[in-house]
């Protein structure tokens, strides 16, 4: 992994993928160490992209961040519209939660709650909106009972899971349950680009990750 990441550092290659027989650890420390943030990004966050039948979403983040803060939720909910756009997906972003908007309280909530203005201050050019429940931020009819006033709920594009488990455990079930192609994770934040995979992939999964780096490479 330190050899593969100097490399990338030289401008030997242009990207990186590692992850099939490394864990995430093993990855993304060398890329941190070596690779390091991009100008003005603080964290490094990851998305998934689910090759639904009709269309593509963005979730995240569903493998770095174990418990981000309020400050690091909206810096996740940022980045991972900036990738969704970058690969032709108007982002809509929903900030997930057990609430949606008042029907719920405690900690979780409010920290969501606050993750949802900190992006709005600093990008009050996005489609952003939160705490929602899943089924009102990607059901149109749950969204018109539920949040009537949103302007992504029912149509969101980009998933921003509060937590780590809740991230993992959801994109996984999605992918299991369905059958669908899950793209990722691909990292954000990096000054180059390094995507992790599971350990659990297929060669299909290997093969789509290695296409996004190498588009991430030509950005």
């Amino acid at each position: 992994m330190v050899l593969g990441t100097m490399m990338l550092h030289l401008g030997e290659v242009d990207g990186l993928v590692s992850g099939a027989a490394h864990t995430t650890a093993n990855t993304i420390r060398p890329a941190l160490q070596i690779i390091r943030t991009a100008p003005d990004v603080k964290l490094v966050s990851s998305v998934f992209f689910m090759c639904l039948p009709d269309q593509v979403l963005v979730y995240g983040d569903c493998a770095i961040n174990q418990n981000p803060n309020a400050q690091e939720l909206a810096d996740i909910a940022i980045q991972s519209a900036m990738s969704a756009e970058a690969f032709g997906i108007t982002p809509r972003v929903a900030m997930l939660s057990y609430s949606t908007g008042t029907s719920g309280f405690g900690p979780d909530v409010e920290k969501v709650k606050t993750a949802v203005e900190i992006a709005k201050q600093l990008r009050p050019d996005l489609m952003v909106d939160g705490p929602l429940q899943y089924d009102a931020a990607i059901d149109k009819e749950v969204a018109a009972l539920k949040a009537p006033n949103s302007t992504v709920a029912g149509r969101a594009t980009v998933f921003i899971a509060s937590d780590l488990d809740v991230g993992n455990i959801f994109y996984k079930a999605v992918q299991r349950s369905t059958g669908i192609v899950c793209i990722g994770p691909m990292l954000q934040g990096l000054r180059k680009p390094v995507n992790d995979l599971s350990r659990g992939c297929s060669v299909e999964d290997i093969v789509f990750t290695i296409a996004i780096t190498a588009v991430q490479a030509l950005a």
